[in-house]
């Protein structure tokens, strides 16, 4: 018997080993690829890659758009998201009808979505642009007006996301106890007061994760750039991922691409970390403050 248990005790890293492969061979072997083309040259550790890259306007213009779109969808995304799965959150009848018209456009492909899109806001025969001539206000460019370009893969991206994050908060909030929500109300705390200071609070792992997440995959969007805009126009889309994709499938500089996909990588890393030490920070707070 002791024999047996002393086998069972290798059981549960069986179990992961598959899972653990699959990390490796489609995460972390491809970050050591990445590490390998970038400081690798032909005559062994170089640093050439970067010094050449740091002195393309191209890399800038593409690092300031990454930025800027981000530090818009991000918090956009996720305030949305929130507010969707406070309101779903309702237990009133038919209230599945509604959570299911939210997550429906995730169930959608993003190439599909994107192509719709394009259609829809087709600066001659969208019908967005038709209904504006409508209400008068008038056609607009769109994707080909460099200054609406970027807002509007916003707006494509946030509508294809929203609904997928909802559902992790969602989740979190059925995690917390109804008991916390009845003493509230029974010391006369209002909605707003009860969602700062009870729902946030409980929520802060949730949202850890759907910060880090959501900052992962937008950093990292591109399909809406490659399909739709082909990063203009006047560059005005050409955020770093899809410079990468250019670089390594379309001007065969697997190098330079190495090197924009690794800057990418630290760019999320600091961007994740600054998300969780102020989490952390405002639940601190929250904890001296109660």
């Amino acid at each position: 018997m002791l024999h047996l248990s002393r086998k069972m005790r290798f059981l549960p890293y069986l179990l992961i080993l598959p899972a653990l492969l699959l990390l490796f061979v489609f995460k972390l072997y491809p970050i050591i690829i990445t590490l390998r083309e970038s400081f690798i040259g032909k005559n062994g550790l170089t640093l050439k890659n970067f010094q050449l890259l740091f002195k393309d306007s191209i890399f800038w213009n593409s690092l300031m758009v990454t930025l800027k779109m981000n530090i818009v969808i991000i918090p956009l995304q996720i305030f949305i998201a929130l507010i969707f799965a406070l309101l779903v959150n309702a237990p009133i009848r038919g209230i599945g009808i509604f959570r299911t018209i939210f997550y429906l456009p995730i169930t959608i492909s993003a190439t599909v979505s994107c192509l719709v899109w394009n259609v829809m806001l087709n600066p001659n025969s969208g019908v967005v642009n038709s209904f504006l001539n409508y209400i008068g206000i008038g056609a607009q460019d769109f994707f080909l007006d460099k200054n609406q370009a970027l807002w509007c893969i916003v707006l494509v991206a946030s509508w294809i996301g929203c609904g997928y994050w909802m559902m992790f908060i969602l989740a979190g909030l059925k995690n917390i106890d109804p008991v916390l929500y009845e003493a509230a109300m029974v010391d006369g705390s209002g909605w707003l007061h009860t969602t700062l200071t009870i729902t946030l609070p409980l929520l802060k792992n949730v949202l850890l994760f759907v910060f880090v997440a959501n900052t992962t995959s937008n950093i990292l969007l591109f399909v809406p750039m490659q399909l739709i805009t082909n990063g203009g126009p006047q560059g005005s889309t050409d955020v770093l991922m899809f410079e990468a994709y250019l670089s390594a499938f379309k001007y065969y500089d697997r190098s330079r691409s190495s090197a924009i996909v690794l800057v990418l990588l630290v760019l999320i890393i600091i961007i994740c970390a600054f998300q969780a030490k102020m989490l952390n920070e405002k639940s601190d707070r929250g904890a001296g403050k109660a």
